[in-house]
């Protein structure tokens, strides 16, 4: 009997990847990468002439369908398997990543005269240009007592779906009246394999406002907002909502065109890059937390009771695994964050000492840092470079620095920003814990999680917790593939349940990480600064960071 595969496709902020994955082993066959073309668009459009404002961040939905037609048949090729071999298919993406599109799920950027409408592209993630739309969101939600606030820690983010609509229907009327549906990416790329329309439970729930139970918020809050909103989930958006884990469809003539894939392959509905990673550390019970670690992080946690959580991103019946609750909290810049010091703060004796010694910039200044006693360097630092995102849920904080003196060198800036990361998660962990939903058992994917020790070691100190690391370094794109097994069914060769699919194809590392007592110990001691500068800057005691961000948006 010919051995079976599956395709998990993960959808990044930079670049997208895919990887084939044996299916009775979870072992991992193949893996090809696309960079986006188009990069990250928060300066201009491809025109080169349309400027972006201020905390613009878009994508070209063309950059998406270039990763399925190049990535796919990589593997395939790679792996020297038939396509009849791969029996299905799962995506996922960052979210909430959102385009506007017409009834054919034509991107309103592929028209002519939107090419130089900004509003017209995907709006990606870490758009958080729509932040005034989310302050009169949450202030009108308060106001009128809306029972779904409580289920996102008690504030809708600027990242997430109806601020970023609004924003459209505020600045753009145009583009808002000519688009037939706004969509989540993931939602989207699947819509070009399978040729329907299909969203999933997980952004709807997470990003939307969307309760298994009750639905969306009510037309009279729509209304409430602004009266041109009042049928926004009729007219633009959907109640067809399908369930994480279930079969979107399956690859039509056209998808097998683009990707190489058999007609009739078996399609997984669309994911969140974060959450559709728990499986693929065999994770599926209550009491755990994973981090996916990269330019941002996001905390997905199991539970099997609802508790409302101050500053959480949301709370979804069947949201990552079914039958439980699966909670999400997040840090918006933790890679990024050491990626902007690099770009700017790093001497340039520094760089050529890496350069002479073949080593990445990173590696460098981590071999630094990981020679200094914990507490050495004197400086704390809040993580909070690209706003934060839990459990404050405010994109207008900004990133701070407390100690530099004279004598302060670049790897001790390095280590107290990875310092402010790890002290940015034992917050989220602390209000979880706080709020009735225990964390037993911490798990790490992602890049940073299997390349940085030091990182890592100091997220276990920090937390005071065992860390365990993902086998994979394609995370999310195993557990697409996982969810793919499922959907194709065991008469196909996968699997009837996504327990038993994670168990059989989900891994981690037999090497983990414990807390070094003297280290908790100093840490404790840090962490309580930094938890008085958290609530100073964060609570509205001080608001000088967003004085500071007002003063120069004017300046400009």
């Amino acid at each position: 009997m010919n051995k079976k595969y599956t395709i998990g496709v993960d959808y990044g902020t930079q670049s997208g990847r895919a990887v084939l994955v044996e299916v009775a082993s979870g072992k991992e066959i193949a893996m090809a990468v696309k960079e986006y073309p188009h990069g990250v668009m928060d300066q201009y459009l491809p025109d080169g002439k349309t400027k972006l404002g201020h905390d613009w961040a878009l994508q070209h939905p063309q950059d998406y369908l270039d990763v399925l037609s190049e990535t796919i048949p990589a593997v395939i090729r790679d792996a020297k398997i038939k396509s009849d071999d791969v029996i299905g298919i799962g995506i996922d993406f960052t979210a909430c990543t959102i385009l506007p599109t017409d009834k054919t799920g034509k991107p309103l950027c592929f028209y002519d005269e939107y090419k130089s409408n900004p509003h017209s592209y995907v709006k990606l993630w870490k758009h958080h240009a729509a932040q005034d739309e989310a302050n009169k969101l949450n202030k009108i939600a308060e106001e009128r007592g809306e029972d779904f606030l409580k289920n996102y820690g008690g504030k809708i983010s600027s990242e997430w779906m109806i601020p970023k609509i609004w924003q459209v229907l505020d600045e753009a009327p145009d583009v808002y009246e000519k688009a037939d549906r706004f969509m989540e990416a993931t939602d989207w790329v699947i819509f070009q394999l399978t040729g329907k329309e299909t969203r999933n439970s997980c952004t709807a729930g997470y990003k939307a406002m969307w309760n298994k139970q009750t639905g969306y918020p009510s037309k009279e809050f729509f209304k409430a907002l602004d009266p041109r909103l009042e049928n926004v989930v009729a007219e633009k958006l959907s109640t067809d909502i399908y369930p994480i884990g279930s079969k979107a469809g399956e690859i039509t003539e056209t998808a097998a065109a683009l990707t190489g894939l058999s007609l009739g392959t078996a399609v997984a509905v669309g994911n969140v890059d974060a959450h559709v990673a728990v499986p693929a550390v065999g994770m599926t019970e209550a009491g755990k937390m994973l981090m996916i670690m990269g330019t941002s992080t996001c905390h997905v946690m199991l539970g099997d009771m609802e508790k409302i959580v101050p500053g959480m991103c949301g709370v979804v019946e069947d949201g990552i695994i079914p039958g439980l609750l699966g909670y999400e909290a997040g840090q918006s810049c933790v890679g990024d964050h050491f990626e902007w010091f690099v770009k700017n703060c790093v001497p340039e004796t520094y760089m050529k000492e890496a350069n002479d010694k073949g080593i990445d910039i990173h590696v460098l200044l981590t071999e630094k840092a990981e020679k200094l006693a914990v507490g050495e360097s004197g400086l704390v630092a809040l993580d909070w470079w690209n706003g934060n995102r839990s459990v404050l849920v405010d994109v207008d904080l900004t990133g701070m620095i407390l100690g530099c003196t004279l004598q302060t060198k670049p790897e001790e800036i390095y280590r107290a920003l990875i310092e402010a990361t790890a002290y940015g998660t034992r917050k989220i962990i602390e209000t979880f814990e706080k709020s009735g939903v225990p964390i037993e058992e911490l798990f790490a994917a992602g890049g940073i999680a299997e390349k940085n020790k030091l990182m890592m070691q100091i997220y276990s100190d920090v937390t005071n917790k065992e860390i365990r690391i993902a086998a994979s370094s394609q995370a999310p794109a195993l557990g697409s593939a996982i969810f793919a097994a499922v959907v194709a069914g065991k008469e196909n060769g996968g699997y009837d349940s996504i327990i038993e699919a994670a168990k059989n194809m989900g891994k981690v590392k037999k090497e983990y990480y414990t807390p070094i007592a003297k280290n908790v110990e100093v840490y404790n001691k840090i962490f309580a600064e930094y938890d008085i500068l958290h609530d100073y800057f964060g609570r509205g005691e001080n608001n000088v960071m967003k004085r500071l961000k007002t003063i120069k948006s004017l300046a400009k």
